[in-house]
C-alpha cells in the first residue's frame, strides 16, 4: 500500500498524462486518508491547528493527476474531474474510478497493469 502511495508522489507528482490503475489510485487514496486523520489528531492533541492544511495543499496536486490518469485508464477525458468537485455529480465520478480500466492499450498509453508482456506487481519493488 504504501508503495502505491510513494510511486504517486514520488515519481507520478503532476503527471496528468498516462493511466493509473485501480490499485495506484485507492491505495494512494487510502493512505492519503490515513496520514490526514493522524495529522489532524496530532493538530487537535498540540494545538497547532495546520498541519492537516499544508498536508492537503501538498497533496492536492498529486491526489488531482492520479484521478485524471484513472479517469484516462478507463478511456476517459481529464475534464471530467471537475465532476469530483460538485456535488451529487461526484457519485458519478466515484463510481468511474471503480470500474476496471480498459484491457490493452488506448488512445492514452498502454495498460498500466502490462498485459500485453505480462503482469506487473510492485510488491517486490524498491524506491
Amino acid at each position: 500500500m504504501v508503495q502505491w502511495y510513494l510511486k504517486v508522489v514520488k515519481e507520478n507528482y503532476a503527471n496528468f498524462s498516462g493511466r493509473a490503475r485501480r490499485s495506484e489510485f485507492w491505495y494512494f487514496i487510502l493512505m492519503n486518508i490515513i496520514i490526514s486523520v493522524g495529522l489532524s489528531i496530532i493538530d487537535s492533541v498540540t494545538g497547532i491547528g495546520f498541519l492537516a492544511y499544508i498536508y492537503g495543499l501538498a497533496t492536492l496536486v498529486p491526489t488531482i493527476a492520479v484521478g485524471i490518469r484513472r479517469l484516462h485508464d478507463i478511456d476517459k477525458e481529464s475534464i471530467l474531474i471537475i465532476l469530483a468537485f460538485i456535488p451529487i455529480a461526484n457519485f458519478y465520478i466515484i463510481y468511474l474510478w471503480t470500474i476496471e480500466g480498459t484491457r490493452g492499450p488506448n488512445k492514452f498509453g498502454s495498460d498500466p497493469k502490462g498485459l500485453e508482456g505480462g503482469f506487473t506487481d510492485l510488491t517486490n519493488s524498491s524506491f
